[in-house]
């Protein structure tokens, strides 16, 4: 982990991130736990078909990010009082599409280890078993995945194993949405609705960030594959002005918007609250808002994560 302090990789470790390489980083998501010994599922599951137990997390770039988002869990230097670089891989500093594909892959392994059903009594045996062969990828995790030189390789490596590819995305760096091989499906973070909004939510690290995001909105019309804006709300900070946020959507036109409560995880508690978490209730009849706003309609919603699900069809694509 030579490009990481040493201050940061011990605080991932603690986090139960499970580093491979220089710079990525595996961690099982509670859905897939919940789904090994409980039967409880993602919202990813009950929208896309894509299944928990069978969903890789992991970022290529744990450490990089042209953002440093209030509500994000995510460790920043801010969190620890120590400085690096975030924005960019020197070269020679970054390692392999393969290597990452490979071992991302081994390490979903090794950390499921400890659920199986020899060991663990609650572990459904028949879902431990698909579990090791792991079929979705989050590409998202923390940090942010398009500063990795090789994403769009990294993306083809893991298809030629199988393997759908879900990339999440601030949309700062359009050049490389516009340039890579496309994932199954795209995510990009809305953090808000206007650009002094904008400023207080990401806190980008970038002058012309929000610049930026509005390219990528401008590219989504065309992009090839399917397309979901991410409206992360939270309460006192960017739960507010649904026209401006129902102007982007008419502008990128993705095949899906979901709109999410804020979730007090990780170093966002230190920012934030549970005060700043909106209730299911809230987040609904915001995107009855949208609605009346936007051609998209409620196609679906996700009560326990807190989750609606617009789109302008009658039904999401599932992913097998």
């Amino acid at each position: 982990m030579d490009s990481m302090p040493p201050e940061l990789v011990e605080r991932l470790k603690k986090e139960h991130y499970y580093l491979v390489g220089r710079h990525s980083a595996v961690k099982l998501c509670r859905w897939l736990i919940n789904s090994l010994i409980k039967g409880q599922t993602c919202y990813k599951q009950k929208f896309y078909g894509i299944k928990s137990h069978r969903c890789l997390q992991m970022t290529p770039a744990v450490h990089k990010c042209t953002h440093a988002c209030v509500f994000c869990w995510r460790v920043q230097p801010a969190d620890l009082g120590v400085y690096w670089d975030q924005l960019s891989f020197k070269e020679n500093e970054f390692d392999s599409p393969e290597f990452i594909a490979e071992k991302t892959i081994d390490a979903q392994r090794k950390l499921l280890a400890g659920y199986n059903p020899k060991a663990h009594p609650y572990t459904d045996p028949i879902k431990f078993k698909e579990a090791l062969e792991p079929k979705h990828v989050a590409i998202s995790l923390a940090g942010e995945p398009t500063i990795y030189p090789k994403l769009g390789e990294l993306i083809e490596n893991y298809h030629q194993r199988g393997m759908t590819t879900f990339l999440v995305t601030n949309g700062t760096l359009p050049e490389v949405i516009e340039s890579i091989t496309p994932p199954s499906q795209l995510y990009v973070t809305i953090p808000a609705p206007d650009k002094e909004t904008y400023v207080r939510a990401a806190r980008p690290l970038i002058k012309d960030g929000w610049e930026r995001l509005l390219k990528t909105i401008s590219l989504i019309p065309d992009y090839k594959a399917y397309t979901v804006f991410r409206l992360t709300l939270v309460r006192n900070l960017n739960f507010h002005n649904p026209r401006g946020y129902a102007e982007l959507i008419n502008k990128g036109q993705p095949r899906y918007v979901e709109l999410k409560s804020y979730m007090a995880l990780g170093f966002s508690k230190d920012r934030l609250g549970i005060g700043n978490m909106l209730w299911h209730e809230e987040i609904y009849e915001f995107a009855k808002k949208i609605e009346m706003l936007t051609d998209y309609k409620i196609i679906d919603e996700s009560p326990p994560s807190r989750v609606v699900l617009l789109s302008k069809q009658k039904h999401a694509h599932k992913f097998t």
